[in-house]
């Protein structure tokens, strides 16, 4: 086989050497050098120069000492390492004047902090997410997950599943029938973590151990704030326990099904929002679905209550009282 091929086969760090890689140079380095036709298979021991040609016959290679070969990778660690400790004594050492001057404020002005842009939206949210010992809350409005967003969620939920956080998420009922929010719920089958569906929320939310709680301020997404005030964070913490108790869990099935007065639960929760004067394209966002599924809905609606207009159907609505029903309308 072809080194170049050989590659394709089994890329992998020096670190995860492959099993071929270390029988081959543990032979090397008990014999003294190794046939250069008998390395073909392990193309990885040249090219993290575990090997070397032999000076004295081009058809053989003699092992380069483990002690060396560590030696060379470790150096620009050390290098690293010691460049990032000079930096961090040079940045405490210019941000020392100014400490004394900004003490005496710590206690307001880091209960509010305005995150403009996207990468220190993220960063925020990291350090946020690394530093949750016990739960995190989140909800997050219906909206279409792209793949980029889906592994970013992963990379940041995945440590605190493995350290035993508890995650609890609040989704609208239309995530129900989401590919890739079923995608990205199915990587998590621990207990702790739980998901609930529920037919409107107002915006996204995350709260991270009852301490800090990040909250948007704009529609793109690209201006946060994170709120770390207690009082701000226990009230944001009952509003989402408000909701969590209303919402259905994901695993309880569909919340679409048929009322005993012939209409779905989605259907309740649009003729609310229409008998409130709200249009098609308000009531779909608020809901969380497209507005040629709201519309269908819409007609589903009046084909049930007997309308025939848009008028007529918020006077049906209102006369029918299918708004007065239990657990509708509060």
């Amino acid at each position: 086989m072809a080194i170049n091929e050989t590659k394709q086969t089994h890329p992998h760090a020096v670190t995860e050497l492959c099993e071929e890689g270390r029988r081959l140079y543990g032979n090397a380095l008990r014999t003294g050098r190794i046939a250069r036709a008998d390395v073909e298979p392990a193309p990885c021991l040249m090219e993290f120069a575990l090997l070397h040609p032999d000076p004295d016959d081009a058809n053989w290679l003699r092992p380069v000492p483990p002690s060396i070969a560590l030696a060379q990778r470790l150096n620009p660690i050390e290098d690293e390492i010691t460049q990032r400790r000079r930096q961090s004594i040079e940045l405490a050492e210019a941000f020392e004047p100014f400490m004394t001057l900004s003490a005496q404020s710590t206690g307001t002005t880091h209960s509010i902090t305005v995150l403009e842009g996207l990468d220190r939206i993220n960063a925020a949210l990291d350090l946020a997410t690394a530093q949750c010992q016990n739960e995190m809350l989140t909800v997050q409005p219906m909206r279409r997950r792209l793949e980029h967003t889906l592994s970013q969620g992963l990379e940041r939920d995945r440590p605190l599943v493995e350290r035993g956080c508890r995650i609890r998420t609040l989704y609208q009922h239309p995530a129900r029938y989401s590919p890739e929010t079923l995608a990205y719920v199915a990587q998590f089958t621990d207990g702790k973590v739980e998901y609930r569906t529920i037919d409107e929320l107002v915006e996204r939310l995350i709260i991270c151990d009852e301490t800090v709680a990040f909250i948007p301020t704009r529609d793109d997404g690209e201006v946060a704030l994170e709120l770390r005030h207690p009082g701000l964070v226990r009230y944001l913490i009952k509003v989402f326990e408000f909701m969590w108790g209303r919402a259905v869990p994901l695993s309880a099935g569909a919340p679409y099904e048929t009322a005993p007065d012939g209409i779905t639960d989605i259907q309740h929760s649009i003729a609310k929002l229409l008998v409130e004067g709200h249009v098609d394209e308000a009531i779909a966002r608020r809901l969380g679905m497209n507005v040629r599924t709201c519309r269908a809905h819409i007609a589903k609606l009046a084909s049930a209550l007997g309308s025939g207009s848009r008028a007529q159907l918020g006077y049906l609505i209102a006369e029918s009282g299918i708004l007065k029903q239990e657990g509708v309308g509060e």
